[in-house]
């Protein structure tokens, strides 16, 4: 399960719909309707939340309205009500960059010619407001956590 930083737009088709079907699993599972990936790290951020359902559904509103702008049907009923709020998530830049540097490494075999189009720099999704700090400790598979720990405004949008 990936639940990216990255804005959705940055996705190529493969990983649009990837998060559009991993965040409806988070949504089922933070609401109690699955044993599995109850504790997936991905999750966390959501479960710090008051309401990590509507937190998540209000994350994944953006990830709809990308998936409407590039004319796929992905279904918004599946997401039920969702109380789109103000307030947004802090998320730090190195994790942003960390998976910013993922992303473009999946994209390198899975479809380059998206990555050509890519942006020089990662912007993030709008439900998050970007602080300094290293990758998150609970980042699968990044072994040295204090290699990427932040960008200026060049090189990291918020």
């Amino acid at each position: 399960m990936r639940l990216w930083t990255l804005h959705p737009r940055l996705l190529d088709a493969t990983g649009l719909v990837a998060l559009w079907r991993e965040g409806l699993l988070g949504r089922k599972v933070l609401s109690g309707g699955t044993t599995g990936y109850r504790h997936h790290p991905q999750l966390r951020r959501f479960r710090d939340d008051p309401d990590p359902v509507n937190r998540l559904g209000c994350y994944l509103l953006e990830v709809w309205e990308e998936s409407r702008r590039r004319g796929y049907r992905f279904d918004r009923e599946r997401l039920g009500e969702v109380r789109t709020e103000s307030r947004l998530l802090e998320e730090t830049r190195g994790q942003l960059l960390w998976e910013w540097s993922h992303l473009r490494a999946k994209l390198t075999l899975r479809s380059p010619r998206w990555l050509e189009d890519l942006p020089e720099t990662p912007e993030a999704h709008p439900l998050f407001r970007l602080i300094e700090g290293e990758v998150r400790s609970w980042e699968k598979g990044f072994k040295d956590a204090g290699r990427i720990s932040s960008c200026d405004k060049a090189a990291c949008r918020d």
